[in-house]
């Protein structure tokens, strides 16, 4: 699932592409992918682009006054093109949820996007204000706004009984981490994916708060000005847990582990994070604590 800065990474790059051009067409491949029926994705078209912006892991097309807004999910991706197809589409055929081109005084352009997998997430939604899409409305802090600082954290994480894995996740709680960076920030702040978030000390939100934009900024770095093709790459190269069960631990050599759940899996190390201890498969019993 693209995450905060590969979504970063896609904004800033369509924001250099398409600022100034006109959106001349949006063709959906299944209407289910369409989540507003208000104003009607048709009023789209004509509308010159005056910016793009993220939310979250939400990405805003901007037309004054009108915004196409979209979330990837899981299997979600953008493939960007100087060449557009004029051939219309056909409905509910392929990897294709959406195309959207432009027109510009550089010549036309556009992008489809493709989600692969029979379970179908990805979502299109047409408004007037970003704050309409309720999944925007509903974010948490962004880990790079000015006001998220060691303290706020310190009162999100003291008023949660929750494990801080499933409460980094959380988009209402912080805005942005998903299921990689969350693996990479804990091995990072070497704290167990099962630590219930209020048992942590001042130092170790401290410690937590410096994982966040030190492993999220790195991204970010990386991600800035690579094309949407090669993102993906970008951010698999980098990841030190996540994704990397069996392989030695860049910091220590311990073996990384995995838990995994019915549709899901984390990475860690147990020398890092857990003291030695390894954690219980989720599928198969409960949690070692």
């Amino acid at each position: 699932m693209p995450e905060l800065p590969e979504v970063a990474g896609l904004a800033r790059y369509l924001d250099e592409q398409l600022r100034g051009t006109v959106l001349a067409k949006l063709q959906l491949v299944s209407f289910a992918v369409l989540k507003t029926v208000d104003p009607p994705y048709s009023g789209l078209e004509g509308r010159s682009v005056t910016g793009v912006r993220r939310f979250g892991k939400f990405i805003c097309i901007d037309t004054g006054g009108v915004s196409l807004v979209f979330h990837l999910a899981r299997a979600g991706w953008l493939r960007f093109t100087d060449s557009p197809a004029d051939r219309p589409l056909r409905m509910g055929k392929g990897h294709i949820a959406a195309r959207v081109a432009f027109t510009g005084p550089d010549g036309p352009r556009g992008f489809d996007l493709t989600e692969a997998g029979t379970k179908k997430s990805l979502a299109v939604y047409v408004v007037r204000d970003p704050q309409d899409v309720p999944g925007i409305a509903a974010l948490g802090p962004d880990p790079f706004a000015e006001a998220f600082d060691a303290g706020m954290l310190a009162e999100i994480l003291g008023g949660s009984s929750q494990q801080i894995k499933g409460l980094l996740r959380s988009q209402s709680v912080i805005a942005g981490i998903g299921n990689a960076y969350s693996d990479e920030i804990l091995h990072a702040a070497r704290i167990s994916p099962f630590a219930p978030a209020k048992s942590l000390d001042r130092a170790s939100v401290q410690v937590l708060y410096d994982a966040i934009h030190s492993v999220l900024g790195e991204a970010l770095a990386e991600a800035a000005g690579k094309p949407p093709q090669e993102l993906k790459d970008v951010k698999r190269s980098h990841l030190r847990v996540h994704g990397r069960t069996g392989e030695p631990c860049p910091v220590c050599g311990d073996t990384v582990r995995e838990v995994s759940f019915a549709d899901s899996a984390l990475q860690y190390c147990p020398t890092c994070q857990t003291h030695g201890k390894i954690l219980a498969d989720r599928r198969t019993s409960k949690f070692l604590k």
